[in-house]
């Protein structure tokens, strides 16, 4: 019987989250293509155009950098809706008396997080085609695709719930998710960088997110440290969301 409330529990909230995301669908995905579509042509086809990173176009390259990219920008967005329904709407006083356990709500909004990246991601497969750059989306392209989305769904989840304002939201953005845009391997092979460079960005989950996209796209040899750490870093970060609930909701 717990199980079935888990079960009935996870899907209420996912299911809330997901007819929102449907109903502002025509909207977020113009909004998800802006971003790519810019960088698409100024890093992708402008500068890079004549540039090769290894045996590939700096347009292969950077394409599923930018993938890894959306899925942790799109993911970690969860928690700005999270705290759109907390400060506004009051939806989390209702989840909490209602018969809905902290891992059933964290599950949900974990997922609906997972789902909204995979779209944004998909929209920048799309623009990729566009472009004349079609790779390989294998089972283990899409694996580390979901670990990453999982990675930040759930780091979303738990600072969501420790966020006073959205100008602490800001901050959480401005201090976690860009410099790993930047840094995390998107842009550029961290081969380039210092040894003592590439030591200190391995701890980034991003870079690993994107090692492991980008090896699956290119049909290289996995290297398993990328997923044995999204796996990982992913449980640590789920473990903090529920944690994080149990504080909130206490």
């Amino acid at each position: 019987m717990s199980n079935i409330m888990i079960i009935r529990g996870w899907s209420a909230v996912y299911l809330r989250e997901f007819i929102i995301l449907k109903r502002r669908l025509p909207k977020l995905i113009p909004a998800w293509s802006v971003s790519p579509l810019l960088y698409l042509i100024a890093f992708g086809y402008a500068v890079g155009q004549h540039v090769n990173v290894g045996e590939h176009s700096y347009l292969e390259f950077l394409l599923p950098g930018l993938v890894a990219m959306a899925g942790m920008t799109q993911a970690f967005s969860i928690a700005s809706e999270i705290n759109i329904s907390r400060f506004y709407w009051h939806i989390f006083d209702e989840f909490q008396s209602a018969p809905i356990s902290n891992l059933a709500y964290v599950v949900g909004e974990v997922a609906a997080g997972i789902t909204r990246a995979l779209m944004a991601s998909s929209v920048i497969l799309v623009l990729g085609a566009l472009f004349g750059v079609v790779l390989s989306y294998n089972l283990l392209f899409w694996t580390a695709l979901l670990l990453n989305c999982f990675v930040f769904s759930s780091l979303a989840v738990g600072c969501a719930m420790h966020v006073k304002s959205h100008a602490d939201q800001t901050l959480l953005t401005n201090f976690i998710i860009t410099p790993m845009a930047f840094l995390g391997g998107t842009f550029f092979p961290l081969s380039q960088l210092p040894q003592w460079g590439q030591k200190l960005l391995e701890v980034l989950p991003l870079t690993h997110a994107a090692h492991a996209v980008r090896a699956a796209a290119f049909n290289e040899p996995a290297r398993p440290v990328d997923f044995i750490v999204l796996a990982g870093v992913g449980a640590l970060c789920f473990l903090f969301a529920i944690l994080s609930v149990n504080s909130a909701k206490g």
